[in-house]
């Protein structure tokens, strides 16, 4: 499973972040989440899911 946010559709909320810290990091500057790896690692599809589905601007995709 891989997950990926959109830098141009991140609006910074930090609820993916809440959801999932260890999957989602946010930016200093600006406050938007990146991801540093797009595999998800194992036992962690659910959180990658749940901070996808919690997204307000819907920028979080999980293949």
């Amino acid at each position: 499973m891989k997950v990926r946010v959109d830098p141009e559709v991140c609006q910074g909320h930090g609820v993916c972040h809440m959801t999932a810290p260890d999957l989602f990091l946010l930016r200093d500057e600006d406050g938007q989440a990146y991801v540093e790896r797009e595999e998800v690692p194992p036992g962690e599809e659910g959180l990658a899911q749940l901070a996808a589905d919690s997204c307000p601007e819907r920028a979080i995709t999980v293949d």
